[in-house]
């Protein structure tokens, strides 16, 4: 049984609150995305695992609120506002940018609190420490959603409306930013628990070599998970993807 349960942050929503389950798992989304992406996940793996779905403002509700464009900053802030969930067992899990992230939040709960997150799911992401030169953050409005098109990540409704389209872009950007400029800090290259990398075999954001050396940023278990599919892969594939993260969880949904 876990402790009580702090109160849900501006940072976190939970769309299935499930106070008794034995795990937590923290979810991370990928640039431009929302905490609503991980509304299926919260749903399919209550009770058995309370999913926590990390809202980064300049979105949605948070819409008003500044967009941070630094990953560092963000996983400052993230950190924080999941701290108070640590006192049960917690997992991460982070698509795209939503991965780099995860990897960067684990590493401040292990410095700053010393909770060591249960398993990091590592999806649709390159380790940290391959690099490619990107710029889509620096492209036009029109170079930024023909790049949302080609990955087939953002809902068709909002793609289809100009206007909406047009209203969320900034923060699109700010996480383009974020994620493209990152770069890990010397020194800070390993977390502790386990690593979950997980991809799809036709991503054009990452390799199979690229996700496969995520092994060399823990020192606990690593394992690769290839699925058939492009960057959103996890969306086709939502239910083989959920049963491999509940039996690393040791749950069933």
């Amino acid at each position: 049984m876990p402790g009580s349960t702090p109160a849900s942050p501006l940072w976190i929503r939970r769309y299935a609150p499930s106070p008794d389950a034995p795990v937590r798992l923290a979810c991370l989304p990928h640039a431009g995305g929302s905490a609503s992406f991980f509304l299926p996940v919260a749903r399919t793996l209550a009770p058995a695992v309370d999913v926590l779905a990390v809202q980064y403002p300049g979105r949605q509700d948070r819409y008003t609120e500044r967009c941070i464009e630094d990953l560092h900053e963000l996983a400052d802030e993230a950190a924080s506002a999941l701290e108070p969930w640590t006192d049960a067992p917690l997992a991460l899990l982070g698509h795209s940018m939503g991965a780099s992230l995860a990897f960067e939040v684990a590493l401040r709960l292990e410095r700053k609190t010393g909770a060591v997150p249960v398993a990091l799911f590592a999806s649709g992401r390159r380790a940290p420490s391959r690099h490619r030169e990107e710029t889509v953050h620096l492209r036009d409005d029109d170079g930024i959603i023909a790049e949302l098109k080609r990955l087939n990540g953002t809902d068709s409704d909002v793609l289809g409306d100009e206007e909406l389209l047009r209203m969320v872009l900034p923060a699109i950007r700010g996480d383009y930013t974020a994620a493209e400029t990152y770069r890990p800090r010397p020194g800070e290259a390993s977390v502790s628990c386990p690593v979950v990398a997980m991809t799809g075999d036709s991503d054009p954001k990452v390799s199979i070599d690229e996700a496969r050396a995520w092994e060399e940023h823990t020192t606990g278990g690593f394992d690769l998970h290839v699925f058939p599919g492009g960057h959103f892969y996890l969306a086709d594939r939502q239910a083989e993807v959920l049963k491999l993260v509940a039996d690393r969880l040791n749950t069933t949904p």
